[in-house]
């Protein structure tokens, strides 16, 4: 077992393999510095916060518009029924003064 030999295109411990630009040993996030890295992490982040942002804020908006809605129906219905009763006393006041 000691006397056998590997066949030749099996590097052995002495020898230093290299990679070829873009394989997964030698791969793009090694030839990054940090700060690129940084900076491309960042912009991930951004794009996925301002999505998760987006939908969170168009669900609170809906919400609270669907909450919103009974609350202003109710004071439009009050505001209208005042309004036709103020114009109802004031046409039934003209029309008294107009007899007399």
């Amino acid at each position: 077992m000691a006397g056998r030999q590997p066949p030749r295109y099996v590097p052995t411990l002495t020898e230093v393999v290299k990679t070829a630009p873009g394989s997964v040993a030698g791969g793009a996030a090694s030839s990054l510095t940090e700060d690129q890295l940084i900076d491309r992490v960042m912009q991930r982040v951004d794009l996925t916060l301002e999505r998760r942002l987006r939908e969170a804020i168009a669900a609170t908006v809906l919400e609270q518009t669907r909450a919103l809605g009974p609350l202003l129906r109710g004071e439009i219905e009050a505001v209208v029924r005042q309004s036709v009763a103020q114009a109802f006393a004031e046409e039934l006041e003209a029309s008294k003064r107009a007899r007399k």
